[in-house]
């Protein structure tokens, strides 16, 4: 397996870039994306056109992958669906506790020198690295 990607990752985290900026810029609105999927949820939000545009260009990324260069992102999900299941409501409850998601904090809270985006993605970072730590290392997985 081949994880050393620059190619792919300085490109994906550009994309990235532009869209928070173009995000803002054109509407004023952070790209955080739990927040931006949250609204699309009764109650509904006014202004859903925008969010549904923005969550379909995220989909429609491995198409248009496709159609560029013939072959679609090898994606490997190595863990069960239980496991899944259980790591995305540990997401949710960390998005709401944390009041926002990695991409609202840590990509534009911090390019907006914003304390709470920082406090936020130090927390993140560090319990992703004790978790990978203890299931890697104390776990044995």
């Amino acid at each position: 397996m081949n994880d050393f990607t620059p190619l792919s990752s300085t490109a994906g985290g550009l994309l990235i870039g532009l869209a928070a900026v173009l995000l803002m810029a054109g509407l004023g609105r952070i790209a955080g994306v739990a927040g931006i999927a949250g609204s699309l949820l009764p109650p509904l939000s006014a202004d859903r056109g925008w969010r549904v545009a923005f969550l379909a260009g995220m989909v429609a990324a491995a198409p248009l992958l496709y159609l560029a260069t013939g072959r679609m992102p090898e994606i490997e999900v190595p863990v069960s669906l239980p496991m899944l299941a259980i790591g995305g409501l540990a997401v949710g409850i960390g998005v709401s506790f944390g009041n926002g998601c990695t991409s609202g904090h840590g990509v534009c809270g911090i390019a907006r020198l914003s304390k709470r985006s920082l406090a936020a993605t130090l927390v993140f970072m560090t319990t992703t690295a004790a978790t990978v730590f203890v299931l890697r290392h104390v776990a044995g997985g």
